[in-house]
């Protein structure tokens, strides 16, 4: 069974750095694509950024962000760790939010909620202006 756990957020200044992670303490990634959505309050759950599962013949994992984070954050995965990062720079009081890990079981990406199988509980970040 999946179990995702995700961790590293926290209070940061603006224009400062997080790194997230999501473990994942029941099983191994092989074969999933991974997702970061959050969740500000009072809005919906929006997508952030998404990795594919690494190309059969390039060992490349595509990644996918939404237009509001693109060239602040990077997502990346550690297969051997069974874990994801989301790497936040330059961070924005409107990154302020809930963040949250999700694992689909398919190798593709989408930004589509959806399409995601399994989620973690939640890590809040907060960024103050």
């Amino acid at each position: 069974q999946v179990q995702l756990v995700e961790s590293g957020g926290g209070l940061v200044q603006a224009g400062g750095s997080l790194r997230l992670s999501c473990a994942d303490s029941g099983r191994t990634f092989s074969g999933y694509a991974m997702g970061w959505f959050r969740q500000a309050p009072g809005k919906e759950r929006e997508f952030v950024a998404a990795i594919s599962w690494a190309d059969s013949f390039t060992y490349y994992s595509y990644t996918l962000y939404a237009d509001s984070v693109k060239g602040r954050f990077t997502m990346s995965r550690d297969n051997a760790k069974n874990t994801v990062y989301l790497q936040m720079n330059s961070l924005k009081p409107d990154d302020t939010a809930v963040y949250y890990c999700a694992g689909r079981t398919r190798a593709s990406i989408t930004r589509e909620a959806h399409e995601y199988d399994y989620w973690g509980q939640g890590t809040q970040v907060t960024v103050s202006s």
